[in-house]
């Protein structure tokens, strides 16, 4: 798992790579339903709604999220699709506390899916906004912990569904 962070402002920009042993359109259609989420990500994903469906495939999707790192503090945020790309990826626009986007890849490389999160947010949150310039690293460090999370519970998550 390979992250790189940005340092600029409250800007962050974050590039996750996972490898795991499943094909891509198992990753895209688990990652896809959201409500799952807190289920096999409870390290994170405190809470997951979807406030509107969508067009067919995903596009216009609407979630609300309530998330956590190991830091104590919590934030709430939305996220509406924007691209669908199944089973290669998708994208998405995040706002409330966290205000960018993220973009999922996956890539087949003979039994390995790679999996690549591309993460561009500014945090609007008032106290990461506010304490960024001095806890940027911890902050990273927050993000980097919640997606080895990320990854630990997708790979027992797609050993279950196998």
């Amino acid at each position: 798992m390979d992250a790189s962070v940005a340092a600029h402002s409250a800007d962050y920009s974050f590039l996750t790579t996972w490898r795991l042993q499943a094909t891509c359109e198992q990753v895209y259609r688990t990652l896809e339903d959201v409500e799952a989420l807190t289920r096999w990500w409870p390290t994170v994903y405190l809470d997951v709604k979807v406030l509107e469906k969508g067009a067919p495939g995903g596009v216009g999707k609407l979630v609300e999220l309530h998330t956590k790192g190991w830091l104590p503090y919590t934030l709430r945020w939305k996220f509406r699709v924007t691209e669908t790309h199944f089973p290669s990826g998708f994208a998405l626009e995040a706002f409330g506390d966290f205000v960018g986007t993220g973009v999922w890849n996956f890539r087949q490389e003979g039994e390995i899916c790679v999996i690549t999160y591309d993460w561009r947010i500014s945090a609007e949150k008032p106290l990461l906004k506010k304490l960024t310039w001095l806890l940027r690293p911890l902050f990273s460090a927050n993000h980097e912990w919640a997606m080895r999370q990320g990854y630990k519970s997708l790979e027992r998550e797609l050993k279950l569904k196998s």
